[in-house]
């Protein structure tokens, strides 16, 4: 039975049975890992709550021969952002941050980039006077970093650089298009001000670590947001909800293979 020891973050849970717990984690070694903790919700459970969304922690699984998930055997806590749980607003921050990881990653993949532009989202809107602002700003660095990288410097269809005029941003394309083709274009397209256009392309090209430093105007703001949500919906292929999910009622069982299982 191996052990697979690595740092993770707690992305969801859900009740299982009577005592136990079935846990989304997003690791740093192993990607996405879904595994059973027994007895999770006794009143003395060891795991405490090492087993909250957005909790980092090291994490401990092995893998039982015939069982479809992992058992989660340790779960010792790096850091619980407490703050975050104080704030409505940085709940649904932190919920957008580990909805998007989970739904941009394939089971069992690792991708390290990713993980630690998601604990750098979550530090940082612990810690951040506008959780929102700074939600939307990593959720572009997890898409960056999950190979979904915005294309900012020329129209996705004609190729002609932005200059002036209006401009939009196409999800289908990934990048910016022009406003003649636009037009042919089969989605919504969010307008860009050349301004806004700007803000992103430093945002992108800025060390994760310092992206909340950044303060844009309440215009650029909106059209940040429209942009983000639009571009998340395309990637995700479906509306990520806020902070459904994170810990629901009975759900289908899911596997390491991904393979589904009702209980």
């Amino acid at each position: 039975m191996p052990l697979l020891k690595t740092p993770a973050v707690v992305l969801k849970s859900w009740k299982w049975g009577d005592a136990d717990r079935i846990v989304t984690f997003f690791s740093l070694n192993h990607g996405k890992v879904c595994g059973v903790a027994r007895g999770a919700r006794r009143m003395k459970s060891r795991f405490g709550s090492a087993l909250e969304p957005f909790v980092h922690c090291d994490l401990v699984l092995f893998e039982k021969p015939g069982d479809t998930l992992y058992r989660v055997s340790q779960t010792d806590i790096s850091h619980a952002f407490p703050a975050i749980r104080t704030s409505l607003e940085a709940i649904i921050g932190a919920a957008r941050l580990v909805n998007l990881a989970g739904a941009v990653t394939a089971d069992g993949d690792a991708a390290p980039q990713v993980f630690h532009a998601l604990l750098e989202g979550l530090r940082a809107i612990e810690g951040s006077g506008d959780p929102a602002l700074t939600a939307a700003l990593y959720e572009l660095e997890i898409l960056r970093f999950a190979g979904y990288l915005p294309n900012l410097n020329r129209c996705m269809v004609c190729q002609d650089q932005p200059r002036g005029g209006t401009w939009f941003f196409s999800p289908r394309a990934g990048g910016t298009v022009c406003s003649a083709c636009v037009r042919r274009e089969p989605v919504w397209c969010s307008p860009l001000s050349l301004a806004c256009l700007a803000f992103l392309r430093q945002a992108l090209r800025m060390d994760p670590a310092l992206l909340p430093r950044l303060k844009p105007t309440a215009g650029i703001r909106n059209e940040l947001y429209d942009i983000v949500a639009l571009y998340v919906e395309c990637v995700a292929g479906r509306r990520l909800p806020k902070t459904q999910g994170l810990l629901a009622a009975e759900r289908p069982l899911p596997s390491r293979t991904g393979v589904v299982a009702y209980v």
